[in-house]
């Protein structure tokens, strides 16, 4: 081989290679950058400054939180718009606190937002978002509380992982999925009492390919609420209690809506729960959907409703009395659901009379109420039954 050629040769392999000896990781320690784990120092400016370093790094990143208390005075938006990063891992093993007067947060619908980012994973960490002192002034009555502010969000992003994390007393939502694309949630605690108003666990909301994997959810709405425009949803092994259960909607709130579609929920089980699975769409006209629904492998301990459609739902009569539900609700699967119900009722199907539910297939259901066979209620349903049904269908 002539020199000049080898030299060619060398040159156009090292061009190959360099990008991935001289892009590694990046890692940004927020103590480092000057955070204080006392509890009491402000560290949202650190915060913001260790996702600026990380996302304008080439390569991939990594922000590390140590131990400690982290006191985020102020809403954080991590922007990835701009990112030059190929991935952001936020390895949390400390607790970030949310500021104890419920007025700092007043203006913001989120505590920690994520919006537009690619490749960003959240592992391990504790999320205080100090919301008792909020839930106090709304079951107050007195009036003049803010809404409140969820504690994470991810909007608009994909190729997301959150594992390990804990979230407790969130003002609202504790963590939500808002337009995303591939996300994988895994070993999860949700933490609230049973009282706090308006704390879903986890929202997803037009969002594809999300799974929601072996977590622990407690709180006082919905542990897993999904939203319109959710498709390919997949939720697995999660313990809930208390809480509403886990639903789909409420939707028809507005006449344009995406439709719900492919959703499965397997091996759930429902402690002391409001309801179990259920589906729910305001009275309204709408154009929306639910369909391809798998309800799978669930336990039902002492919870009021086991197995709910409600399309009748029209919180303090405003907005909907004396309408339809314009959502069409087909092709929901049963199987394997066993327990105790709290009510009599353990199956009730109150569909629309617009647009009946269709399809509705109980494959091997046995819920008792106080050790006695329970019943079943239908509106507008149709349907089949397959093996034991208990109580007996209704469809």
């Amino acid at each position: 081989m002539e020199k000049s050629t080898m030299i060619t040769l060398t040159f156009s392999l090292i061009l190959i290679f360099l990008p991935s000896l001289t892009i590694g990781l990046s890692t940004y320690n927020v103590v480092s950058l000057g955070a204080k784990p006392d509890g009491k120092t402000d560290s949202t400016e650190v915060f913001v400054k260790a996702w600026n370093e990380a996302c304008g790094s080439l390569g991939k990143s990594r922000i590390v939180v140590p131990e400690g208390r982290y006191l985020i005075q102020n809403a954080i938006k991590f922007d990835g718009r701009k990112c030059r990063s190929v991935a952001i891992t936020f390895d949390v093993k400390g607790t970030l606190v949310a500021p104890s007067d419920f007025h700092a947060l007043s203006s913001s619908a989120t505590w920690l937002w994520f919006d537009s980012v690619n490749g960003v994973t959240l592992s391990g960490g504790k999320f205080d978002g100090k919301g008792v002192s909020l839930w106090n002034c709304k079951m107050s009555g007195k009036g003049g509380c803010p809404k409140g502010a969820s504690t994470l969000a991810f909007t608009n992003s994909k190729n997301i992982v959150v594992r390990g994390l804990t979230s407790i007393n969130s003002q609202l939502f504790h963590i939500v999925f808002n337009g995303c694309n591939n996300v994988k949630l895994q070993s999860v605690k949700v933490l609230a009492s049973g009282n706090s108003p308006n704390t879903d666990g986890i929202h997803v909301q037009a969002s594809n390919g999300v799974t929601i994997f072996k977590s622990k959810i407690s709180t006082g709405d919905d542990c897993i609420s999904v939203g319109a425009g959710t498709t390919d949803l997949w939720i697995e092994d999660i313990l809930c209690g208390p809480g509403h259960g886990i639903s789909i909607g409420s939707l028809a709130k507005d006449m344009n809506e995406l439709g719900v579609e492919n959703v499965t929920v397997k091996d759930v089980t429902f402690v002391g729960t409001q309801n179990g699975v259920r589906i729910k769409s305001w009275a309204r006209p709408s154009n929306g959907f639910v369909k391809k629904v798998v309800f799978q492998h669930c336990t039902m301990i002492n919870v009021q409703n086991p197995i709910i459609i409600d399309q009748n739902y029209c919180p303090s009569n405003k907005g909907c009395p004396g309408k339809e539900s314009g959502v069409k609700i087909s092709d929901i699967t049963y199987e394997d659901i066993h327990g105790s119900s709290a009510t009599e009722v353990a199956v009730k199907f109150d569909c629309s009379s617009k647009h009946p539910c269709e399809n509705i297939k109980l494959d091997n259901v046995k819920l008792t109420y106080k050790n006695q066979p329970s019943i079943s209620s239908c509106t507008y349903a149709d349907g089949s039954t397959n093996g034991l049904i208990e109580p007996k269908g209704c469809l």
